[in-house]
């Protein structure tokens, strides 16, 4: 059910994704899905933290990256994939809805202090370092806007060359 609302807000956006769309995607009824998440609002935050919390693991068991720009590649992908398309139809959604801007911005905001945890760990930095913390945020939100800049058409190559630059940039600054 949680991944078939990540599935159906990444494809057909907030407005397209009803509990009945999620639930015909999902094969089951409307009334067993409400069971579980009775609002709309409970289905999609919990869809939207329960597949951060899978990638969240996933990367925790990743062997340490080979290379700093082994670790910016894997952390850009955090913000080119379904998950951030589906995050940010729920961050549209709630900047109009009140009920809902409350729970994704908690929601939003653990999930950054886990990512900046990761990013730490990944590019084995220790944020105690002068400027290492501001230059593991300006990679994430580096990473967050070329996560946006995917979003309408296929970046890839610019995206590569950005990578390359900023492993370099990371690495520099790391190594003050």
């Amino acid at each position: 059910m949680l991944e078939s609302a990540v599935t159906c807000l990444a494809e057909l956006g907030w407005s397209g994704s009803t509990v009945t769309v999620v639930a015909e995607h999902a094969g089951v009824s409307r009334g067993a899905a409400q069971h579980h998440f009775p609002t709309r609002e409970d289905l999609f935050t919990a869809a939207v933290e329960y597949v951060a919390e899978k990638r969240s693991r996933a990367l925790r068991e990743l062997p340490t990256p080979a290379s700093t720009h082994a670790a910016v590649e894997t952390l850009v992908g955090l913000y080119t994939g379904p998950l951030f398309r589906a995050a940010l139809h729920l961050w549209v959604a709630a900047s109009n809805e009140p009920q809902l801007a409350a729970r994704v911005t908690a929601l939003e905001a653990r999930i950054g202090r886990e990512t900046h945890r990761m990013a730490l760990e990944l590019l084995g930095a220790d944020e105690r370092g002068p400027g290492v913390r501001e230059t593991v945020q300006g990679l994430l939100d580096m990473a967050r806007g070329l996560g946006l800049a995917n979003l309408l058409t296929d970046d890839t190559a610019r995206r590569r060359r950005v990578v390359a630059q900023w492993a370099r940039l990371v690495e520099d600054a790391l190594r003050e």
